[in-house]
């Protein structure tokens, strides 16, 4: 078993934990009020803000690319964590943040890895979402939200909800078996 494609995980885990973070404080900021003011808007509590790690992604093409640097990620790691998307004119390659002006959903696995994002747009731009694509610690095919939760819940029954909104509204309201 090769330890570099193990490190590589970790590594990619550790860049969306960042991210996490990253998108929750600039969301408790003055700049990330728009995306607080979303939230808010739709009936969350703070508490449930907090509770799921909701966040919010800057109007900036390299405000998360720039803090992750400063961090000590790689373009490479933030690429395969999905966290950037790239460019390529001529012999120059560009990189800059996938997730911008977004109320920031992480999408948390069982042993409570940050493990991919759901970003939703706060105007009328297209798309509409854009989720993290697969990565190597994610696929969305095996990826169930709120599932690090309701396993503490009833785990005799589960509440299959079609969204991540449907699903924070429904654990806000007690029933903290939703899924979606």
């Amino acid at each position: 078993y090769d330890d570099s494609i193990a490190n590589h995980r970790q590594r990619i885990l550790a860049a969306n934990r960042e991210a996490a973070k990253f998108f929750h404080s600039t969301m408790m900021s003055p700049q990330g009020k728009i995306g607080l003011d979303y939230f808010l808007g739709r009936g969350l509590t703070m508490q449930t803000i907090r509770h799921f790690g909701l966040g919010y992604a800057p109007d900036s093409w390299d405000a998360l690319l720039k803090h992750m640097r400063s961090k000590g990620f790689t373009n490479q790691e933030l690429f395969d964590a999905n966290l950037v998307r790239m460019s390529t004119k001529g012999e120059r390659t560009h990189y800059y943040d996938n997730f911008k002006n977004r109320a920031m959903v992480p999408i948390i696995d069982l042993r409570g890895n940050v493990i991919a994002f759901g970003g939703r747009v706060l105007d009328d731009s297209k798309p509409k979402y854009i989720n993290t694509s697969d990565t190597m610690v994610y696929k969305k095919s095996n990826g169930v939200f709120a599932l690090n939760f309701a396993k503490n819940g009833n785990p005799s029954q589960m509440i299959v909800a079609e969204g991540y909104m449907d699903v924070i509204a429904l654990h806000q309201a007690g029933f903290t078996n939703a899924i979606a």
